[in-house]
């Protein structure tokens, strides 16, 4: 076709990229800077949008704190889902969770490592908040995950697979407050090793 001198119009931006634009720009900042001194200007403006972008996308900043915490329980389910797809058995499941915190650990994040960034986020919220009921959530599920593993390795033992994925989910949760301490996942990785031997033990 020849050229007709009308410049052509850019493609109109749906409404779900400025959310999902909106959500990225706020999981950067959330997890680098924080949440308290992340303001609304601030992801806006990294995320490109108008500030009535926002507020047409989340009802609140609260609102876009809940949508973030959600988007890491998401990531995290993708990671653990990939690498349960190479594990075999309840022992691979179990290190399976181990390995989907390390594989989050690994991300390139602005800052560095600092741990857990739905930990991070709940310590910042006042009780009762409603997402730290999200976060409790996401950890409950991860022990849960892990008891279900743990029961493969323990068939007719329902209470000691529950006190065993107690203490696999407490060994995990001390390693990422101490490799997001560190910023590095040399904790995560020597939680793994005892993890193995607890379960070789078994």
């Amino acid at each position: 076709m020849g050229d007709t001198g009308t410049a052509a119009k850019p493609p109109r931006r749906r409404r779900g990229d400025a959310r999902e634009r909106l959500l990225a720009a706020a999981a950067r900042r959330f997890y680098a800077d924080g949440v308290s001194a992340t303001g609304i200007d601030t992801i806006t403006a990294e995320a490109g949008v108008a500030k009535m972008s926002l507020y047409n996308n989340f009802s609140s900043k609260a609102d876009l704190v809940r949508a973030y915490l959600d988007g890491r329980h998401e990531e995290w389910t993708g990671l653990y889902r990939r690498r349960l797809e190479e594990a075999g058995g309840g022992r691979g499941g179990v290190l399976a969770v181990f390995d989907a915190y390390a594989d989050h650990a690994a991300f390139a994040y602005e800052h560095g490592f600092r741990g857990c960034g739905l930990l991070n986020t709940a310590a910042e919220l006042p009780s009762g908040d409603a997402g730290r009921a999200v976060v409790r959530r996401h950890k409950e599920e991860v022990e849960e995950l892990l008891a279900g593993h743990v029961r493969e390795l323990l068939p007719g033992r329902p209470e000691k697979a529950r006190e065993v994925a107690e203490h696999l989910a407490f060994l995990l949760e001390g390693a990422m407050a101490r490799a997001g301490l560190e910023g590095g996942d040399a904790r995560l990785a020597r939680a793994r090793s005892m993890a193995a031997d607890l379960l070789d033990r078994l």
